[in-house]
């Protein structure tokens, strides 16, 4: 291999990818739009949802429960008169969820400190969305646990069980830093695969790369010429994201941040790989992007971008263990929540090292092939 046409391939490279403003406007907005998009829009934690509210007691004990909920910001109060109003602001989708508290909540309350069984309060939810309403009525199970605590006098009623929760890595279970770890995964993945297939399929068709292909310059040079390029604006979309993570969301990676960006510079370089079998097999643009925007739907449902891949099918999960951004995803999510180095991610770190060699391999072969 020869460094210095090496060196003139990379330079070419860079230069054709520069002089396309639509491409660097790709690899500038995209990144940011998704960092901003999944890790702060898309977030999981309840924040001034719309909480319909019927205080069929008035008393202060009650007033006083709602003036807590009220201060905590995750809801904004909407008082009804009656039920049948609440249940049909749930419909109007006027209220994301619903409380009613019974006529007899004081007097329940009162009871309850002579040892009595506590106090009810009925929470509605619109059940179409699952998901907000679960992260709804966990919110809600905390304000009113905090709000008989404050109240409790006395000792404990006996028979009673005392529970103590704390939530490791993550206390107030803030959805942000999941998605924002997340991000790097999707992004890294798709738009890596879709700028290097449609790119260098557009190179084909306009002649350009079959014209490397008769210079002396030799398939792995060709391949490290097309990869290096791209590999490091992906490597500057790191670090964007990184800055546009942490000042936005307020989530910055717990871990090592050399770490981080080297792993995820690697990991690029495999996906990179990946656009390139794309290319080869493909003989338009459009036929480059069908089969990237295919290949991003398992990258969504099966590699723990948004579902945990511990509560899928156990066939599913070992069809999930083939994507490289599974176990991306694993690090990511490692290095930004967990603090966890390499001697921890060891096992992870291999399996996207094995990926990496077989595609580039398998795209060094291809190119072979195209000689």
């Amino acid at each position: 291999m020869s460094w210095q046409r090496l060196r003139t391939l990379v330079i070419r490279e860079a230069r054709a990818t520069l002089r396309d403003p639509f491409t660097v406007a790709i690899l500038v907005a995209v990144p940011i739009m998704a960092m901003l998009l999944f890790g702060f829009m898309l977030s999981t934690e309840v924040h001034h949802l719309d909480l319909a509210v019927h205080d069929a007691d008035g008393s202060i004990a009650s007033r006083r429960l709602l003036a807590d909920v009220a201060a905590s910001g995750a809801f904004d109060l909407h008082p009804t008169d009656t039920v049948e109003a609440l249940e049909q602001a749930l419909v109007d989708g006027t209220a994301s969820v619903g409380m009613v508290i019974p006529p007899d909540f004081s007097a329940d309350l009162a009871r309850r400190r002579a040892g009595g069984p506590p106090p009810e309060v009925q929470v509605l939810h619109d059940g179409v969305e699952a998901v907000l309403a679960a992260n709804a009525e966990g919110y809600l199970r905390g304000l009113l646990a905090a709000y008989g605590a404050s109240l409790a006098s006395g000792p404990a009623p006996p028979g009673r069980v005392t529970v103590t929760t704390n939530a490791l890595f993550n206390a107030r279970l803030d959805g942000r830093p999941f998605m924002v770890a997340g991000v790097f995964g999707f992004v890294l993945s798709f738009l890596t695969t879709l700028i290097t297939a449609v790119t260098i399929v557009n190179e084909r068709l306009a002649g350009t790369f079959d014209q490397l292909q008769v210079t002396p310059a030799t398939s792995l040079e060709i391949l490290l010429g097309k990869l290096l390029p791209l590999g490091g604006m992906f490597a500057i979309d790191v670090v964007l994201m990184v800055l546009v993570g942490g000042f936005t969301t307020g989530v910055w990676p717990r871990g090592n941040l050399v770490f981080f960006f080297g792993v995820s510079v690697f990991y690029v370089l495999v996906s990179l790989a990946m656009g390139l079998l794309f290319s080869a097999t493909s003989a338009t643009p459009a036929e480059a992007v069908q089969k990237t925007v295919l290949s991003s739907i398992p990258l969504i449902q099966l590699s723990g971008f948004a579902f945990p891949i511990r509560n899928m099918p156990v066939p599913v999960q070992w069809l999930a263990e083939l994507f490289p951004a599974t176990h991306y995803l694993r690090v990511s999510r490692a290095i930004y929540l967990r603090a966890e180095g390499p001697l921890a991610l060891w096992p992870e770190i291999l399996l996207i090292a094995l990926f990496g060699v077989v595609l580039l391999g398998l795209a060094l072969r291809t190119l072979e092939a195209r000689t």
